[in-house]
């Protein structure tokens, strides 16, 4: 991949991140590099092929901090929990990624009866397998795995993006104590929705 290319995905990545989909133009991700909006074009075509490449960085991203979690763990439970405290922990470090998956799901509905390629499908689908693996004993229903799945996601990813607020809430020192603690936490909730099962 070109450098330009690469500088234009990490433009857009921010913008999409701070402004959404709907809220990022050509012209804003252009004018935030030395490169004219002819040239992001150029490279893209158009702001959904550029959106579709940003998203598909995230996603391959994703999945092989997933896989790579996989090859760790033999446990299955261990490999769940230790999948969503990486999920979290990745989230910590891609601020903006985070917060661009929030935007997806927040603004997507016009864009949702058109898409064609849904490329966060292959890590839900993994992370829905591996739930219904431990959840197999006592149930046996995909949609239970799936929402134990987007709750776990919620608790990441919510709390990820509500940093710059929950900091001015409740303080930097009483945020980063918030913070500090917050993995421990999100082991026990894991824990105990697998306890529970459904």
């Amino acid at each position: 991949m070109t450098d330009t290319r690469e500088r234009f995905i990490e433009a857009a990545t921010t913008a999409f991140a701070e402004r959404g989909f709907y809220g990022t133009s050509i012209a804003a991700v252009s004018d935030a590099l030395p490169f004219t909006k002819q040239a992001l074009l150029h490279h893209f075509g158009s702001k959904e092929k550029l959106y579709a490449e940003v998203m598909k960085r995230i996603s391959d991203r994703l999945m092989q901090e997933l896989d790579e979690i996989r090859d760790q763990y033999a446990d299955p439970r261990a490999c769940f929990e230790e999948t969503f405290v990486g999920l979290y922990r990745s989230a910590q470090q891609h601020p903006n990624d985070t917060a661009l998956l929030m935007h997806e799901l927040l603004d997507n509905r016009r864009r949702a009866e058109a898409s064609k390629s849904w490329y966060l499908k292959p890590l839900l689908d993994a992370l829905t397998e591996m739930a219904m693996a431990l959840l197999a004993i006592r149930i046996r229903q995909k949609h239970i795995a799936q929402a134990l799945v987007y709750q776990l996601l919620g608790a990441v990813n919510y709390f990820t993006v509500s940093e710059p607020t929950l900091s001015r809430i409740f303080g930097k020192a009483d945020y980063a104590r918030l913070r500090n603690g917050y993995e421990k936490e999100l082991r026990t909730l894991i824990a105990a929705r697998l306890d529970f099962g459904g």
